[in-house]
């Protein structure tokens, strides 16, 4: 937190691995909330902040150390097609930090003694996000890295400015949105993890994972690399070859095994999820462990058991 007598998330990464949440949609739709909207979980920012907030609630008090905000989907073009004008949409973006921020006050990370540090990472989606059509697991949307540059800087410049702890380049299917971002969040003052969804040991569009990760190796902005929102079999593979080409800490957060059909917008399939896996990733490079779609707060309780058994806290 700004002010914060806690060490940066940076420092408090190298003395040991922290949680984060799970998924933000499934604890929405858990609450009675209807996600059918092109906007998904970033409509109720303008609709029902409070149950944002209380998503993150639910997520704190499960163990987790870290909250994902619910921009991921938050975008100005997508407001717009809304009809939120531009100043509005800035004032939603910069809402999803100030929600979960609230949450982990309610939950008492604050700063007296004996507390934990309750921290907050800002959602940055691809695109393919604001496509709304599943995109962001094919990647390619044949824009250049330029043009994907121009549409993610000003919404990360309004992001890095409310202050999150790190920014959380995430879901991210390909290297030419990786390099775009990588581009965008120079500057901004706030550190950033990148996190591809991959496909076996590539990212979805394709390309070597070795690849892909070491255009973060030498980004200073970058506090952690790794992967999220994909299949939990594949996240071995990835922990190892994150930490191996980078050198910095690993952020995992997988989806809970189930597939997502975007012309259904549904999930289908059997969840493999267990936290049985954690302690494997942990011993791999894995500093940030959670779960993405379809894992809720009782999974992020067993997790926590996993990850602060014996672990110092930061």
């Amino acid at each position: 937190m700004t002010g914060s007598p806690f060490p940066s998330l940076a420092d408090a990464l190298a003395r040991g691995p922290l949680v984060l949440d799970g998924g933000m949609s499934n604890q929405l739709e858990a609450a009675g909330h209807d996600l059918s909207d092109t906007l998904w979980s970033a409509r109720l920012l303008a609709d029902r902040p409070e149950a944002v907030t209380g998503a993150h609630l639910a997520y704190y008090e499960a163990g987790a150390d870290v909250a994902i905000t619910a921009s991921y989907q938050a975008t100005f073009e997508g407001f717009a097609g809304r009809g939120i004008g531009r100043e509005r949409a800035a004032g939603l973006l910069r809402l999803s930090v100030d929600a979960a921020r609230e949450a982990a006050l309610r939950a008492g990370g604050g700063t007296a003694a004996g507390r934990r540090p309750l921290r907050v990472a800002a959602s940055v989606g691809p695109y393919g996000a604001m496509l709304a059509d599943g995109s962001e697991y094919r990647g390619r949307y044949g824009l250049t890295v330029a043009e994907l540059e121009r549409f993610h800087r000003p919404r990360l410049e309004v992001l890095a400015a409310a202050a999150p702890d790190v920014l959380a380049l995430e879901t991210v299917p390909d290297t030419d949105e990786a390099e775009a971002l990588l581009r965008a969040v120079r500057g901004l003052g706030v550190p950033a993890w990148l996190s591809y969804t991959v496909a076996g040991d590539r990212t979805r569009a394709g390309q070597p994972l070795e690849e892909a990760f070491a255009l973060a190796a030498g980004v200073d902005e970058v506090i952690a690399v790794g992967v999220n929102c994909c299949d939990p079999d594949d996240v071995d593979g990835a922990v190892a070859t994150a930490a191996a080409v980078t050198g910095k800490p690993v952020v995992v957060y997988p989806n809970s095994g189930e597939a997502w059909d975007a012309d259904t917008r549904a999930w289908t399939g059997r969840g493999t999820f267990t936290t049985g896996r954690v302690a494997g990733w942990v011993r791999a490079g894995a500093r940030l462990i959670g779960g993405c779609c379809r894992v809720g707060p009782e999974t992020v309780t067993e997790i926590a058991g996993v990850v602060h058994r014996g672990a110092p806290t930061g």
